[in-house]
């Protein structure tokens, strides 16, 4: 099942940010001043050290909780990954970020996965022009991404994440205005500032 607790007990029971709240709002900077802190009431002691496997199982949970799929769905990519010539984390990093919800919160639509998800399930996402609801949908290279209805644009949160001048576009995007477009296939830059890859590769390989 997906994940559907607190969020911010997923970035401290990490240790690192994940992206799950809006920079700055009042949960973002709650988050950053306990970010060190492990979430329960045992959070402030030290943790045993991890075993080879824990730590596989940790960079798993990460690369998780930044895409907030199932462990079901994750697994579903690695299996895809896998079947495939050359580098599976690639692959599996490249099944995540074309993820529809991950590629209108990359094109800066969104402010965060969770709420370009929303954007996605409630109809306000097109693709070459026609709705698409579906998260999980793979968006390929050549496809448009834009509002559905221009008065997306007018949602409270989405007008200010379309402001923010200082939002990176990744190099496999482009966007002008309110229309972003996958223009190559993604890499794992992104991922690996976070997550371990390879752990996550060998944690599945077992």
């Amino acid at each position: 099942m997906r994940y559907t607790g607190p969020k911010n007990r997923l970035s401290r029971r990490e240790g690192v940010d994940l992206g799950l709240k809006t920079p700055g709002s009042k949960a973002y900077a709650s988050l950053l001043k306990r970010l060190n802190i492990k979430p329960g009431q045992h959070g402030v002691r030290r943790y045993r050290k991890l075993t080879e496997h824990g730590r596989q199982l940790r960079e798993k949970q990460k690369l998780r909780f930044l895409f907030l799929v199932s462990e079901k769905k994750l697994k579903s990519y690695f299996k895809r990954a896998i079947e495939k010539r050359g580098n599976t984390a690639l692959f599996m990093v490249g099944f995540l970020e074309k993820r529809l919800d991950t590629v209108v919160f990359r094109l800066g639509l969104a402010p965060t996965i969770a709420s370009a998800r929303q954007l996605v399930t409630h109809g306000h996402i097109a693709v070459n022009g026609k709705k698409l609801d579906i998260p999980s949908y793979q968006v390929k290279v050549g496809d448009k991404i834009s509002f559905l209805n221009e008065k997306t644009a007018s949602i409270p949160y989405v007008k200010e994440v379309l402001s923010n001048k200082d939002i990176i576009i990744p190099k496999w995007m482009k966007r002008k205005g309110k229309v972003g477009e996958l223009v190559s296939e993604p890499n794992t830059e992104l991922v690996d500032r976070l997550v371990s890859t390879r752990h996550v590769v060998e944690f599945y390989s077992r």
